[in-house]
This record gives structure tokens, sequence and C-alpha cells, in this order.
């Protein structure tokens, strides 16, 4: 009897015409490091009294169907995660395309996301997955990934793949050392880290249904927050958060082959930070940022991807 190995393991996504609906066809092999996008229906313990010290059986819960999904941030697979944070992008271009993504959308897509383990075999099928929040980190080295987080309207199970052939994006990864991080297109220096997260702070349409699945996921209040930590050499940023005035930031990578990356945000708000001195060693100093939506774009961020894929 095969054994499940999470080697063997894929995942195929599709955007959906009808929310909650898998399409037939169209769907794309997508890269991940790990998942945890699950259903999951917890029992409720029996409350009832009268039947002796022993209790009744349980009753089954609500079913609740999310997850995380663990990706690399590179120069094509990318883009159906930024397309799902923001809907669709404003293409121009002939190859290189240059993908522009715009936050303040009213609507976002819902996407279908088979995760297979072949050797059980098991194809798990999620529908009408949104996505709620993506977020990653800058550092100088190691892996560079994204964390999306999703939810979905339902899950279910077969024995055979309902993804069909999918279609294999090319892998061209970024890494750590080809970031930058610029303020009001300057370069910010001494940044020891930087963290980024986008939520669309979804609502669950948590409605009676004889299936037990929710209604939709509707897109609320947007946030966009992060972290930099940098060590402290000068009181630019110190000036900043002491003022209270705005500034545009922006997180990008550059790959020699012409590969982009970008994302940002266009009016950062910085909190005035506590600055310790702990040991002999360097001081740094962190701020939790906030950005708002900018008077001058009218979007609080904007998120640029420059490969040679013509859509998503």
């Amino acid at each position: 009897m095969a054994r499940a190995q999470g080697a063997r393991a894929q995942m195929a996504l599709a955007f959906e015409t009808t929310y909650g609906t898998p399409p037939v066809s169209g769907f794309t092999r997508m890269p991940f490091a790990s998942t945890t996008l699950g259903s999951e229906q917890p029992l409720l313990t029996s409350e009832l009294l009268g039947y002796g010290r022993d209790p009744l059986a349980p009753v089954k819960d609500a079913v609740t169907a999310d997850g995380d999904v663990v990706v690399p941030i590179d120069a094509e697979a990318f883009g159906f995660w930024l397309k799902a944070a923001f809907g669709q992008p404003v293409t121009t271009g002939v190859g290189p395309y240059t993908h522009e993504f715009r936050s303040g959308s009213w609507t976002l897509p819902s996407m279908s996301i088979e995760t297979a383990m072949p050797e059980v075999p098991r194809y798990a099928m999620y529908s009408g997955c949104v996505l709620d929040q993506i977020s990653w980190q800058m550092n100088r080295s190691g892996l560079l990934t994204a964390t999306a987080r999703l939810i979905a309207q339902g899950e279910s199970i077969a024995a055979v793949s309902a993804a069909g052939t999918p279609t294999e994006p090319g892998l061209t990864r970024f890494g750590h050392f080809n970031g930058a991080i610029s303020r009001d297109g300057v370069a910010l220096g001494n940044v020891v880290s930087a963290e980024v997260t986008y939520a669309n702070g979804l609502d669950r349409i948590e409605t009676i249904r004889a299936d037990g699945k929710i209604d939709g996921a509707d897109p609320g209040l947007a946030a966009l927050t992060g972290r930099i930590d940098v060590r402290f050499a000068d009181s630019t940023l110190v000036a900043q958060a002491q003022t209270g005035d705005p500034c545009e930031i922006a997180f990008a990578y550059t790959l020699p082959t012409g590969e982009s990356f970008s994302f940002t945000a266009h009016a950062v708000y910085l909190p005035r930070p506590r600055i310790e001195i702990s040991g002999p060693q360097g001081v740094q100093a962190s701020f939790d940022w906030q950005a708002a939506r900018a008077e001058t774009t009218g979007r609080m961020c904007t998120a640029i991807l420059v490969n040679n894929r013509e859509t998503f």
C-alpha cells in the first residue's frame, strides 16, 4: 500500500467563472512549498443530562474550509496569487509584458484549487477559494517565499483528478539578493529586514444551507501593514514618524534576465519607535508601519510584475 509523501504532492489552480463551481479546464500547475488548505468539521460534546455518567454521542458542528499556501515569489506563477489578491491586472507591452495590479477593487476572483496525493490516491478540490491575505519577508539571505491565506467554500474528494492536464508555467524565482527597498524614490539604507502584509478583510457569508457551505467571502476594508528593522544610523525615519507625514516605500526584485516584481505602498505612516540600547552591539530600530490611500494615486498600493506571460 502506497503512503502519501509531500514530495509527490501536486497543486493545480484555475479561476472560476461562477463562484464555487470548478471549471472543467484551464488549470495551471502551481509551485508551492507547503499548504494547510483543508476542510474540517469539529464535534460538539453532548450537554444532555439524565443518561448516566457516560456522555451521549457528539454532534457535528459547522464545516470550515480554509488554510495557507506557501509559494515562491517568482516571475510567472506568483502573478496568479497577485490576481487573486487584487483582481485582474492592467497589462501592457508585447513581450515582455508589464502586469499592474492595483488595490481597491470591489470584486475579487474566486479560484478552484486541487491538491493531489496520487499514491493514495486522493484528489481534493477546494472550490470558491478567495484570497484573504498575502504576506512575505525581505531578508539578506534564505529562500524567498510568500504565504497566501485562503477562504474556500467547500471541499470535494475524488480518486481521480478533476483538473485534467494542467499547463505548467516556467519557474524563474526571485531571491533575497535581488531585493531592494526605496523611500520616495531613493534607496533606503541600513535595512536589516522587512515584512509586508496585505489583507482583503474577507467577510464569510455564513448562511444556513443544507450542504453546510458558506455563500461567499466578500472583501471588506483592506489593510496594508508591515515592519521595517533598521540599523540606527540616521534620523530620517524617526523624523518622519515625529511629523506624521506619509512617504512612499517600494519593495522591488529584479533579475539580470529582465524579469522584475515591485510592490509600492503609496502612503506609508510610521509610528514613533522606542530606541533601545541593549548592549555593546549595534543599535536597531523597528517601525511597525501602516499604509493608507494616497491622494496622488487614488489607491493604497500597486504591484507590478514584468515577465513573458501575456495573461493570468
